[in-house]
């Protein structure tokens, strides 16, 4: 479905109107429920198919769309990328191991709106380095939401998220980055988690879209296996992924995909 409300500016970005944010909570708020519901089925011997056979269901059960199903080919409600995956890993009969951390990526569509949003799991305990790695990468998100607001640009957005993460000797991809959504899947801009202040579209009121760093222990250099789809880090190091779809307001963002049950972020027992 084409969007045919507001008005697109010179760089393609369709700004639009107050009433459609409301569908766009609607649709954010299904997809992090569906991921909040997944959290106690992540543990070591599941199988990734197995989380995936679920979340396809319950979109089906809400009387929702599965965004991804039929995607350019794509067969699957969701992406689970595991461990050295850095997004679009592919569910199927892999088993968690004690210690994997994966990243969940849904789609859904709600009466024509995109709800998009992705989170990390654990299967057991994490490592320290996987931990401190999530916790950055999730810190980094926020950074760049807090850096949305009406005058600044998408390049203090991804300036945010790069001087973070590197801050914290990790890397920021750059084969992939987050997209404006809407009544669409994908759209203009693309928004980079990377970048230099001051440079870039400038942010307005009414603009959607998501913001989605994935940050690698080691180099930010990816490649695509022969699937098509899975992306992995090339030195072989553990990659994560947050990601939240957010709307341009007067004050500064407002986040469609906060978790209904407050569990965005992977807590772990002492």
């Amino acid at each position: 479905m084409k969007e045919k409300r507001g008005r697109v500016t010179r760089d393609g970005i369709r700004i639009h109107e107050p009433e459609d944010f409301a569908g766009m909570h609607k649709a954010g708020r299904l997809a992090a429920q569906l991921l909040d519901e997944v959290i106690p089925m992540v543990k070591p011997g599941v199988r990734t198919g197995e989380l995936d056979a679920y979340i396809t269901r319950r979109v089906e059960e809400e009387g929702a769309i599965s965004a991804t199903i039929g995607y350019r080919g794509y067969q699957h409600g969701s992406c689970i990328s595991v461990n050295h995956v850095v997004c679009h890993g592919i569910p199927g009969d892999k088993r968690l191991k004690d210690g994997d951390i994966l990243n969940i990526d849904i789609t859904v569509i709600v009466d024509g709106w995109y709800g998009d949003t992705s989170r990390m799991y654990v299967a057991g305990r994490p490592s320290r380095k996987a931990e401190r790695l999530m916790q950055v990468t999730h810190d980094a998100l926020m950074k760049g939401i807090e850096a949305v607001k009406p005058g600044n640009t998408f390049g203090d957005i991804g300036h945010a998220i790069q001087a973070y993460v590197e801050a914290h000797r990790m890397s920021v991809v750059r084969d992939f980055c987050g997209h404006g959504l809407g009544r669409v899947f994908h759209a203009p801009p693309n928004v980079l988690h990377y970048g230099r202040p001051g440079t870039g579209p400038m942010l307005e009121e009414g603009m959607f879209f998501t913001i989605e760093p994935m940050v690698n222990l080691g180099g930010p250099e990816t490649k695509v296996l022969a699937d098509g789809w899975t992306a992995v880090t090339r030195d072989r190091s553990l990659s994560a992924q947050y990601e939240h779809s957010i709307g341009v307001t007067a004050e500064g963002a407002e986040i469609f995909t906060l978790s209904p049950a407050g569990k965005f972020h992977p807590t772990w027992e002492a």
